[in-house]
């Protein structure tokens, strides 16, 4: 394991950053050990081959965790982090639910690109995280199978800011106040269309 320093002019002194992205050979398992690393701010485990998330107790200062481009599929043992963790980055795993992440009452930044959530309706899981202002979904079957899901005002954009009426930034994109109040006034859709459906 390796430490590098950054700064912030917020703070007086350099958090330490764990960068563990890349191994060779890739790292297949989150080793106990990690658990040790308690002024841990930033975790990097980016690029391996990690099935699964192991528990986080001990990483009491944990801010920001990047488990992007493994072979998760589900976001387990994250309730060690739950008091600390501002920004989750898992794009590029095999993520289908969110279970889990309702959980992450400070969590300010998902980053969930590239899985493999096709149901609306997983997003509910992020209506009561307050703290929540930037979503991506690039890349997931809710995105890709969307007409035109970047354009403003988007069925896809409004889908998401029914459930996630918080957003201020989804997909990269700056979320307007007419798409917020249009979204507010959008009726549930049946259980069986929260996959896709057309709101024209």
């Amino acid at each position: 394991m390796k430490y590098r320093a950054v700064t912030h002019p917020l703070l007086p002194f350099p958090p330490p950053q764990v960068l563990l992205y890349a191994q060779v050979p890739p790292i297949e398992k989150m080793d106990a050990a990690l658990q040790t690393l308690t002024a841990c701010e930033h975790l990097s485990l980016s690029t391996n081959n990690i099935e699964k998330i192991q528990p986080l107790t001990g990483l009491e200062n944990l801010k920001i965790l990047s488990l992007g481009k493994n072979l998760i599929k589900k976001l387990d043992n994250l309730d060690g982090v739950v008091e600390t963790l501002e920004e989750l980055w898992i794009s590029y795993n095999l993520v289908e639910k969110l279970k889990g992440v309702q959980q992450l009452t400070k969590l300010r930044v998902l980053y969930a690109s590239n899985n493999r959530i096709e149901d609306f309706d997983e997003l509910n899981k992020l209506m009561e995280l307050s703290k929540l202002e930037e979503l991506l979904l690039v890349g997931n079957p809710i995105f890709t199978e969307a007409e035109e899901p970047n354009a403003e005002g988007s069925d896809y954009r409004l889908m998401v800011l029914k459930r996630v009426p918080q957003l201020m930034k989804l997909d990269g994109i700056p979320v307007t106040s007419e798409e917020r109040e249009k979204a507010a006034t959008l009726e549930p859709a049946p259980e069986e269309e929260t996959k896709f459906v057309s709101l024209y």
